[in-house]
């Protein structure tokens, strides 16, 4: 498939599963050796990373556990500065290491509010892992850990990424056609 209409767009392929699931691969192979001896603790950020996060966990080889926040930041197909919390933290991450699960940061207003609110919790440290990210998008100073890829700063679709809800369910990820 190297086109599909998502709503009233259509979209053509950008990254194809094949490549998708090497990238994670490779992020995997580096969290199991940088936290070999640690337990951490994933924490996804729905809803966007669900399917970037079952597959990179299934890759994950070492003791860990895994928890979801919901965050939202999207209005169709444009970010905005109001980042509301829909679902919030249950468990305990005092000396905890975190690992952050995005499917992508872009502007990093979700992610600096996510990191502002765990700093009072006194975890061991928190790490950021994405899948893409949009370097020329991002307005903020934290470090990303792992980076699956870095991308242009265009719309795109798939992978549990979505354009107002749908479109998650692609094994690929599109970008707007031209």
């Amino acid at each position: 498939m190297t086109r599909v209409r998502v709503k009233d767009k259509e979209f053509e392929t950008f990254i194809p599963a094949s490549q998708i699931e090497a990238v994670v691969q490779q992020l995997a192979d580096r969290i199991n050796a940088d936290y070999a001896d640690k337990n951490p603790l994933f924490l996804a950020i729905l809803n966007g990373s669900f399917v970037f996060a079952a597959d990179l966990l299934r890759k994950i080889s070492i003791p860990c556990n895994i928890s979801f926040v919901k965050f939202a930041s999207y209005s169709g197909t444009e970010t905005t500065e109001d980042v509301k919390e829909l679902i919030g933290l249950n468990e305990e991450i005092k000396g905890r290491h975190i690992i952050l699960l995005e499917d992508i940061v872009d502007t990093g207003n979700t992610m600096e509010l996510i990191l502002f609110n765990l700093s009072k919790l006194n975890p061991a440290d928190v790490k950021i892992a994405c899948f893409c990210h949009k370097p020329d998008a991002f307005r903020k100073s934290f470090r990303i850990d792992y980076v699956g890829m870095n991308i242009p700063n265009e719309f795109i679709v798939g992978y549990g990424l979505d354009y107002d809800g749908y479109g998650r369910n692609l094994p690929d990820i599109y970008k707007v056609a031209k």
